[in-house]
């Protein structure tokens, strides 16, 4: 993922600010790096015993659905625990603990599983510092010190958990977007918008927006809006259709509405609107018409069509041959 963007300002200012919000200091790190020993000769019991707790309940234990994904799960948690005890908190450090967090993302696990995982780390910790350090007052600086980290860690995962999460939304919304606006182009300078459904303020602004990116692409000369499947025509959509009229013709090209139904016609009536550029016709095969004809195409039956583009000599060939003999 793209660290920075995850951030409004610059990856370091926001480690430097984050590092001293949660107090991280240089002997806190100077502390956390002696500690690695203690940490390698721990880490496969505290892996192990990490993962029991996960295995132990549905949600967690269905992210791990064969022995294989349990095992490279292990290994990369194993890294990341012996990741904690560097002593270095650098962009190396953080973009690691981001992809971490989008990768957790990305497999559904939720922020109260990062929550509960995490507790059970810092108490695994505990139990190991005050096994292998002994003084109390030792094992509480080391605590302590891990602790800051793990905290950091945390606000790490979820910023990457939740930027994960918009990410995909905003794209499913963006699919939402277009197959609410699907544009056709009929033909070379015609484009058809079936709308369907109702027409809030923030769809018939999409909608504008999906509309004058299409014309403008296209070149095109003639939008077709077919209205027929929108449920009720009220004050509210006659504008935005009006408004999206208005934004079309400014790109130059020529709106034909059709699927105009008696109710929208009083409507439009009532609210005094500004018809005068856009053509209204009832069904949508005489609105495609009606678009072919200002663009200058036509739609023939294929024998007359046929007929057009032969070459006069082949027309007169098949013209029917006088009876012998002429006329007396």
């Amino acid at each position: 993922m793209a660290q920075d963007s995850i951030w409004p300002r610059p990856l370091e200012r926001e480690v430097e600010d984050r590092r001293a919000f949660f107090q991280i200091t240089d002997e806190d790190l100077a502390r956390i790096a002696a500690l690695r020993p203690h940490a390698e000769k721990r880490t496969e019991t505290i892996v192990d015993a990490f993962y029991e707790l996960l295995l132990a309940f549905g949600p967690t234990r269905q992210l791990f659905r064969d022995g294989d994904s349990l095992r490279r799960a292990k290994r990369l948690q194993r890294e990341y625990f012996l990741g904690l005890f560097t002593g270095k908190l650098d962009r190396a450090y953080v973009e690691h603990r981001l992809h971490v967090g989008a990768a957790h993302a990305r497999i559904g696990v939720e922020p109260t599983w990062y929550l509960g995982a995490y507790r059970r780390y810092m108490h695994l910790l505990l139990e190991a510092f005050s096994e292998d350090i002994g003084d109390p007052a030792e094992v509480v600086r080391a605590f302590t010190s891990v602790q800051k980290l793990v905290y950091f860690d945390v606000s790490l995962a979820l910023d990457a958990y939740f930027s994960t999460t918009f990410d995909v939304l905003r794209r499913h919304e963006a699919s939402i977007r277009a197959m609410s606006t699907p544009i056709i182009r009929v033909h070379d300078g015609v484009l058809l918008l079936p709308l369907i459904g109702a027409i809030d303020d923030q769809r018939a602004q999409q909608i504008i927006e999906a509309v004058l990116q299409r014309v403008s692409e296209e070149q095109a000369r003639v939008l077709l809006l077919d209205i027929a499947g929108i449920s009720t025509v009220d004050a509210q959509i006659a504008q935005h259709l009006v408004k999206t009229t208005a934004a079309v013709r400014l790109l130059g090209a020529s709106v034909v509405l059709t699927g105009v139904r008696p109710g929208l016609a009083k409507t439009l009536v009532e609210i005094d609107a500004d018809m005068s550029g856009m053509h209204t016709v009832g069904e949508l095969a005489a609105g495609i018409e009606l678009a072919l004809d200002i663009v200058g195409k036509a739609i023939m039956p294929r024998a007359e069509r046929q007929r057009t583009a032969e070459p006069p000599a082949c027309a007169a060939e098949r013209r029917p041959r006088p009876a012998s003999g002429g006329a007396r």
